[in-house]
């Protein structure tokens, strides 16, 4: 009987040694598991980021690429314009030339006007002249041929002797010179002021079509000077668009820069939460106290993140959420998840506000989010989600990757 006894607590001890030993390795099984999950989606989400912040910083080479292209078109239209206006500075000064030519001209033909209008009252003059020299020889021819008296014979024969005769005959002979002479030179005049007259109406025709070349050319520069004067706003306009483009490259640069940063100080804090994950604990949603708002709010941030996927994918935003709430690293409630900084875009947007004023959840999001606080999971122990990127892997459920 002793014996039998002896046995029998023998086999109670081995069966609870070796149910021991099988908690105790159920239980590192959970914690390795539990370990390497947490492990993975740690990674997923520093890789995510690193992932973006590479992005980003390609974003910024290419916008970087397109400033100096913009601003390399800037200096093109800065040198276009320089030459423009050196056109433009050249095109005046013949201008100016033309237009002192011109005045010169214009002063010319006023002066030969002025010398064709003298030499029309001294031909004039001239003619008078002339007609009166002309009407007194004959007065004077009349005078001496018609008369009754024969002057010329009684004047000669009045002669003392053949010396005063001579002498007489002599101052006959120098009247008639001396009236042919003056009508000789009044007709010589005359001519010279004909001559005079149509040379300086010649000189003036002249002008005339100097004049009209260099009103011609003057048209023309004037032309060229103001198609300049518009090519310049042109380009003025030109550089105006190109400076603004090339200033919004700038901000767009500096707000590059500033995400990179961002990104840069999100991966040092994924990797920081990786390293804190990897040593987490995890609770059993039995010991979750929710509070009463929980199903609501939980509901509409699902209908946010989710509202126009299946039931599937909505399930696995509030997974996420009950994951986080279930992880030593996140806050232990689902108010201290949801409002987590940084953490979920429609709360910083004012989508959730404004959901949560309308009660915008469907009947679906609320099914989900009493699924998710009731332990059921999709997504395993994912506790990120975010559509997908190149390089992102993960579980794929409708238009989001859960890591």
């Amino acid at each position: 009987m002793a014996e039998n006894d002896r046995k029998t607590e023998q086999t109670r001890t081995e069966k609870s040694k070796g149910r021991k030993r099988a908690v105790i390795f159920l239980l590192v099984f959970l914690i390795v598991g539990v370990w390497s999950k947490v492990s993975v989606l740690t990674v997923y989400s520093t890789e995510a980021t690193r992932k973006e912040l590479e992005e980003a910083k390609e974003a910024k080479e290419e916008t970087e690429a397109d400033l100096n292209q913009t601003q390399e078109e800037l200096e093109n239209l800065a040198q276009e314009k320089e030459k423009l206006q050196g056109e433009l500075n050249n095109l005046n000064s013949q201008l100016q030339s033309v237009s002192d030519r011109l005045s010169e001209l214009e002063d010319q033909i006023e002066q030969k006007e002025s010398e064709i209008e003298t030499a029309q009252r001294e031909l004039e003059e001239a003619r008078a002249v002339e007609e009166w020299q002309y009407q007194c020889m004959k007065k004077r021819i009349q005078f001496i041929y018609e008369t009754k008296e024969y002057v010329i014979l009684e004047l000669l024969f009045s002669s003392a002797n053949f010396s005063d005769f001579l002498n007489k005959n002599d101052y006959i002979e120098q009247i008639s010179r001396y009236d042919k002479k003056k009508l000789e030179e009044y007709q010589q005049v005359k001519n010279q002021v004909i001559e005079k007259e149509a040379q300086l109406a010649q000189e003036k025709e002249e002008l005339d079509g100097y004049k009209a070349q260099a009103e011609v050319e003057k048209g023309s520069v004037s032309t060229l000077v103001n198609q300049t004067i518009v090519n310049l706003a042109g380009k003025s306009d030109q550089m105006a668009i190109v400076e603004q483009e090339a200033f919004a490259y700038e901000q767009q640069i500096r707000e590059q820069k500033e995400n990179i940063a961002r990104l840069q100080e999100k991966l040092e804090e994924e990797i920081a939460l990786s390293r804190r994950a990897a040593q987490s604990t995890w609770r059993d949603i039995s010991e979750v106290q929710f509070a009463e708002g929980d199903r609501y709010l939980l509901a509409n941030l699902i209908f946010c993140e989710a509202g126009g996927e299946d039931y599937a994918g909505q399930v696995g935003v509030g997974a996420v959420v009950m994951n986080r709430v279930l992880s030593s690293v996140f806050p232990d409630s689902v108010v201290g998840v949801i409002y987590q900084s940084g953490q979920f875009s429609p709360v910083a947007s004012g989508r959730l506000a404004a959901a949560l004023a309308e009660n915008k959840a469907t009947e679906s999001c609320y099914r989900a989010a009493d699924a998710a606080m009731n332990g059921e999971t999709n997504v395993g122990n994912c506790v990120f989600f975010r559509t997908p990127i190149p390089g992102l892997t993960g579980i794929s459920i409708g238009g989001h990757i859960f890591y």
